[in-house]
Parts: structure tokens; sequence; C-alpha cells
């Protein structure tokens, strides 16, 4: 191989090693505490307490959810809105909340809409 393709070779390594080194967001792992985590990049977070002793996450993810339809009816465009709890990130928009263990990985359906727009865990309604 020829020496540019060598040196270009080894810039391209040298970036991808780097760009697997960037530091993942970690939701807090407080215990009891429920937070509402603020972005701008989606690559650091600032956390404020929304509520203490909370015993499970479904609580933390209704009183986000809580704050959520606040902010709506405030006259708030934002539809969606990031929590914390316990070292798992909760999204919260208006098809249901959703979990993160890791802020870049998979998620899951923590609570779903029902007909009405309550909250209920997944199967828990009867399809019709």
């Amino acid at each position: 191989m020829s020496k540019p393709v060598l040196a270009l070779a080894a810039v391209l390594s040298a970036a991808l090693g780097l760009s697997a080194c960037d530091k993942v967001p970690e939701a807090p792992y407080d215990q009891g505490v429920c937070f509402h985590a603020v972005t701008k990049d989606g690559k650091t977070f600032k956390y404020n307490v929304v509520k203490r002793g909370v015993p499970q996450i479904e609580y933390c993810a209704a009183e986000l959810e809580k704050m959520r339809v606040t902010f709506l009816r405030m006259g708030g465009s934002n539809r969606e809105l990031i929590g914390a709890y316990q070292g798992s990130f909760l999204i919260v928009n208006p098809r249901g909340i959703f979990r993160r263990a890791k802020w870049n990985g998979g998620q899951f359906l923590l609570l779903e809409r029902t007909g009405d727009g309550r909250l209920a865990q997944p199967g828990a309604m009867p399809s019709n």
C-alpha cells in the first residue's frame, strides 16, 4: 500500500476509536427521586428534582405526565418530556411512556394510552 493510503487508514481508525469513547449520558441513581431531564444537544443533561420519596418507576412516570399536561395547559408546545428515575430514562409523549436503560440504547413501552387518554400497563386493556 502507498503511504497516503496508510496515513488515511490510520486517521480513519483513530477517528473511529475516539468516537467509540464518547461519554454516554447516564441517569442519576438517587433512590426514590424522580427527575425532569433537560437537554439541548442530546449529549448532556441537567436534572431537576420533580418529587422525592417516589416508591416505583410508574409513580415517577405519572408525575412526569402530570408535568407534561400542566405545561401544555399553560400554552407550551413541547409534547415530549424526558425524565429519569433510579438510573433509567423516561420519555413521556402523547403515545405513552417509554423507558430506556441507557440514553443511546433501545426503549420499551412502560405505560400506554388507553382509549380515553389514561395510562395503563401494556396489554392490561382489552382490545376490541
